[in-house]
Formats: C-alpha cells, sequence, structure tokens
C-alpha cells in the first residue's frame, strides 16, 4: 500500500506559492497607482471644479483689466509731463521704459487669487473629506501632494504668463494713442513675464503649503494675505534697522529686484531675491509634505 503526498501548492492560486509570510493569496503589496496615474486623477479634479475654473477665469480678466487701466494711467502721466514741469520730473524721476511695466500691473492681484487656489486645492481636500479617499487610494501621500503642487504651478505659471502676454496686447492701442511704445518681444518684457509667471507659481505653491498645514481655507487664506500684503506693510511702519532689513527677505519683495534693469539701491541682487524665493518654497513645502505623512487625516 502506498501513501499518497498532496502538494499544497498544486491547487494554490497562481503566484501564491511565493507569497511572504503573513501576505494572504491572491493579495497586492505593490506601490500604488502610478505618478502618472496620480496625476491625471488629480487634474481631472482640477479642471472638473466650477469654481477653479471661475478663478482662473477672473485671473485672466483682472491682469488684462488692471493691464489697459495701467496703459491709461501711464499714458496720462506721460501727457501731463509734456506740459508741466513738475509732472516732468516725476516721469523722470521714475526711470526706465515706463510702458514695459504695464501688462505686469496686475499680478499682485494675480497672486492673491492663484494663492488662494493653491490653499483651497489642499484645504478641500480635509474640510469636505475627501482627504480620506484621496489617501486610501495613494497611501504614500506624497505623490498625490507632488501631483497636487505641480498641476497648481504648471497652471499658475501657464495662465500668467498667458494673462500677461494678453494685457501686453490690449495695452499696445491704448499706449499708441500717447505715443508710447512697447515691445512685447524685446528681452526685458520677456523677462518681465517669465520672472512673474515663476513669481505667482512659487506665490501658489506656498499658498498650497499652506492650506495643508493649516488645514484651514479661511486660515490659509488669511495667511497668504498676511504673508503678502500685511507684513510688508507692516514692517515698512515700524520704524527700526531689523524691520528696513527684513523686509527685503519677505517674499513679496523679490520680484523686484528680478526684474530691474539695473540693481535697485537698499534692494538684494537678483541672484539673492531669486534664493530668498526658492527658499520661501521650498521650506513650507517640506514641511507640508513631512507632516502629511505623520498627521492623521
Amino acid at each position: 500500500m502506498s501513501s499518497t503526498t498532496l502538494d499544497p501548492s498544486r491547487n494554490a492560486p497562481a503566484g501564491a506559492g511565493n507569497a511572504p509570510a503573513g501576505q494572504l493569496a491572491g493579495t497586492s503589496t505593490g506601490p500604488g497607482p502610478s505618478f502618472l496615474r496620480v496625476l491625471n486623477s488629480e487634474f481631472i479634479k482640477f479642471r472638473t471644479l466650477l469654481s477653479t475654473l471661475i478663478l482662473l477665469g477672473c485671473t485672466v480678466l483682472v491682469v488684462v483689466g488692471f493691464g489697459a487701466l495701467s496703459a491709461w494711467g501711464t499714458g496720462q502721466f506721460a501727457q501731463a509731463a509734456a506740459t508741466d514741469p513738475e509732472a516732468a520730473a516725476a516721469f523722470a524721476a521714475q526711470g526706465g521704459d515706463l510702458a514695459v511695466g504695464v501688462p505686469t500691473s496686475g499680478i499682485a492681484f494675480a497672486q492673491l487669487i492663484l494663492g488662494s487656489l493653491g490653499v483651497l486645492l489642499m484645504s478641500s481636500e480635509f474640510t469636505t473629506g475627501m482627504a480620506r479617499s484621496t489617501f486610501a487610494a495613494v497611501p504614500k501621500r506624497i505623490p498625490a501632494f507632488a501631483a497636487k503642487l505641480l498641476v497648481v504651478m504648471v497652471t499658475a505659471f501657464v495662465l500668467t504668463g498667458v494673462s500677461v502676454f494678453l494685457a501686453g496686447l490690449v495695452s499696445l492701442p491704448i499706449l499708441d494713442n500717447y505715443d508710447l511704445k512697447l515691445d512685447l518681444s524685446s528681452s526685458q518684457s520677456v523677462k518681465m513675464l517669465l520672472v512673474n509667471s515663476l513669481y505667482v507659481a512659487a506665490v501658489a505653491a506656498i499658498g498650497m503649503a499652506l492650506g495643508s498645514l493649516i488645514r484651514n481655507s479661511a486660515g490659509g487664506i488669511m495667511s497668504l494675505v498676511g504673508l503678502f500684503f500685511v507684513a510688508p506693510i507692516a514692517f515698512q511702519l515700524i520704524p527700526g534697522d531689523f524691520f528696513v532689513e527684513a523686509r527685503k527677505y519677505l517674499p513679496g519683495n523679490t520680484v523686484e529686484p528680478m526684474t530691474a534693469v539695473q540693481h535697485v539701491p537698499d534692494t538684494l541682487e537678483a541672484w539673492q531675491a531669486a534664493l530668498v524665493l526658492g527658499g520661501w518654497v521650498v521650506v513650507p513645502v517640506v514641511l507640508a509634505a513631512v507632516l502629511l505623512k505623520k498627521r492623521d487625516v
């Protein structure tokens, strides 16, 4: 009488024989969805929200509108300078070509809108409870955070560049009425467009980091407004050499040194301003990513 030995792996599902100890047959220990799939998912979420489309449309309208208004104001200023010696002296004191800065005159408002959009992208995940679904699908969390960051920064850069260019096109006929010339293809105009677009993208990244850290839409937006609008005014009003020097290192004061034709006295060098702005982006983004991994959702 012969004995028969049963091989348990014969009836087991394919691949179960190589499963690590403690792992159920048929389960997966893969890294989760690929980054491209996560990026596509975040882009779909981004472009299908009505509030997002409204904010993007408002950004274009504000930048183009303020460009046209600035062109008219600059023309009026130049016209007054032709007949008024005091206005002429004030016009000359401005230095450089005033027309070149017309298309970017609405950047201060664009940074507020797109920075707030960055805040909302992360804070809304927590206030609506969507974060639980998002991080259940992407357990590592960092890919989802990086995908959101990439979407908002690229969108902010492209939208700002397009808006500034459109503002320049709208400003051309207005400036021509006052015999002021604006060359949108000049090196300085291209520099203004690129630097301001990068700056707004950086503000959007800072806003998203604040939204992730604070996890509250109102709190994140108020923090953004305080950093970019309130702090520069407060540092200017408070007496003392410390605040005069510290004001140079606020993120909102890094654009002028990077776009100036020549170095402006009492400001940072262009490369120093770029490093300061980079630091303002990297530090909160890294801190937000680290805390996102450690905190509960």
